[in-house]
């Protein structure tokens, strides 16, 4: 059994905008296969919690073939199947992490966690990162007891907005190491078109795998600036 420290990397086949994304290749890797990788590289487990509906039984399939844990809960109330995986796995510290982000930066785990330990914190997220670069640190009791009290649907749908409106919780937004803000950078996977710009990312960056969040940082900037000083002056993004 498990103990201590899990990341939760909420995934499933049914996203309303891009559905069956989590399995897409993406310059000969999933998306889901990225998104463990770069995560089981901080050290930590990863635990893949999807739902129980059939469609999702590929997901699993392909976790275990990465050597990931698996978890299955409910399909809309997110934050009980969070909640859930944290009791079985007897989990003190979580992370939260999603599928749809390939590029997430492979230090944010230790980063957060180091800042939930020193500050005495409930929940750690770090802004100025690329969209889809960074994860969440929270405690577990923190976790459950959201799980127990929180009522909106989209508390229950999004895990952790009931904790980071800091209502009984001690929050803490850290602001991300410089060399790797991007305030106004996509690197997640929401839309065909969020796709098909990670997709030319990835092949411009090479075979690496996993890259740290750096180099594909410096291959976007020179996508930029080539992009900037071409015909048009047209910016990527």
């Amino acid at each position: 059994m498990m103990r201590g420290t899990a990341i939760l990397l909420q995934a499933r086949m049914g996203s309303t905008r891009l559905p069956g994304k989590s399995l897409r290749d993406l310059a000969g890797h999933t998306l889901l296969a990225h998104a463990v990788v770069r995560l089981q590289a901080s050290g930590y487990p990863v635990v893949v919690a999807t739902t129980t509906k059939p469609e999702d039984d590929c997901l699993v399939a392909a976790a275990e073939d990465l050597k990931a844990h698996v978890f299955r809960g409910a399909e809309d109330d997110v934050l009980d199947r969070f909640a859930q995986a944290a009791r079985h796995f007897e989990l003190h510290r979580v992370v939260r992490a999603t599928a749809d982000n390939p590029a997430v930066d492979i230090d944010a785990v230790s980063r957060s966690l180091a800042l939930l330990d020193r500050t005495g914190s409930d929940h750690v997220v770090e802004y100025g990162l690329p969209t889809g670069g960074c994860v969440e640190a929270m405690k577990a009791n923190a976790l459950l007891k959201a799980a127990a009290q929180a009522t909106d649907p989209y508390d229950r749908e999004h895990v952790t907005p009931y904790i980071r409106r800091g209502q009984g919780f001690a929050v803490l937004s850290a602001l991300a190491p410089g060399y790797l803000r991007r305030r106004g950078l996509r690197l997640t996977v929401d839309t065909e078109e969020d796709f098909s710009f990670m997709t030319k990312l990835f092949e411009a960056l090479g075979p690496q795998f996993p890259a740290p969040l750096s180099a594909i940082l410096d291959v976007t900037d020179r996508m930029r600036n080539a992009a900037a000083s071409g015909p048009g002056r047209r910016e990527v993004r």
